[in-house]
């Protein structure tokens, strides 16, 4: 009971502040279940499958706005999904040690962007919304897609910053899509190709599924009720921390 507790408290704290900023809950719910005795590919397959809870979550909170537009979930899903399938499929023959070093780099370098960028995300001013838009922010989005599948942690950061960045979103939106279609179509793509071709721990599954479902409802809420400027400073805080957990280890 004692370590059913734990890893619910552990999974309710980095579905919180994943879902607040956008990102970045294997900065802790992947390396505590590695520190609680779980093989690196025995802890991301459970890991991802805990997180699809994250994703229901921040969808009953975010789905109340209705602002979520067809055209966007739909290259989101198509572009990403494949993406992370293609990354699961390979994570597990591969060693990653390299890999994380450059992706906590350029994690911590998305954080240090948004602080020196002291306008970004802060209004909703669309643009690229034509077909090269779409493809060149669909090819970004796979590429980030095959990062997902294979490393986990903090690569739904980028997607964050990629919707400011390419398609002109701002913070509280951007968060919303990235919760929505990363936390829930992404995240359980990558769960079931790492179930089929690896192993997940069941018996933690049910405290991990309830504090990630509860850990993204409040977060999302409160992106939601907090507003941009503060989403915005979570979201450097954030990749700052999951960048130097990723280059430390």
């Amino acid at each position: 009971m004692a370590e059913q507790l734990l890893i619910f408290v552990i999974s309710l704290i980095a579905n919180l502040f994943s879902a607040l900023s956008g990102g970045g809950a294997g900065l802790i719910q992947l390396p505590a279940l590695i520190f609680l005795g779980l093989p690196f590919g025995i802890a991301l397959a459970t890991h991802k499958v805990a997180t699809i809870a994250l994703g229901i979550g921040a969808t009953a909170r975010h789905l109340k706005d209705n602002k979520i537009q067809s055209d966007y979930a739909l290259l989101m899903v198509l572009t990403g999904v494949p993406g992370v399938i293609l990354g699961a499929s390979f994570i597990l023959q591969i060693p990653d040690e390299l890999a994380k070093t450059a992706l906590g780099l350029l994690t911590m370098g998305l954080g240090i962007y948004s602080f020196f960028s002291p306008d970004l995300g802060q209004i909703f001013l669309q643009k690229n919304r034509h077909f090269k838009g779409y493809l060149i922010g669909g090819l970004v989005l796979f590429l980030i897609g095959i990062l997902n599948g294979s490393l986990t942690s903090g690569t739904g950061l980028f997607v964050t910053l990629w919707l400011i960045r390419w398609f002109g979103f701002d913070y509280k939106l951007a968060v919303a899509y990235t919760l929505v279609f990363v936390g829930l179509f992404w995240n359980a793509s990558g769960a079931i190709t790492l179930g089929l071709l690896g192993e997940i721990h069941w018996v933690w599954i049910p405290a991990l599924l309830l504090g990630s479902f509860i850990g993204g409802y409040i977060g999302a809420h409160l992106s939601i009720v907090k507003g941009n400027k503060v989403i915005k400073r979570s979201f450097e805080i954030i990749t700052l921390l999951v960048g130097l957990k990723l280059v430390l280890g």
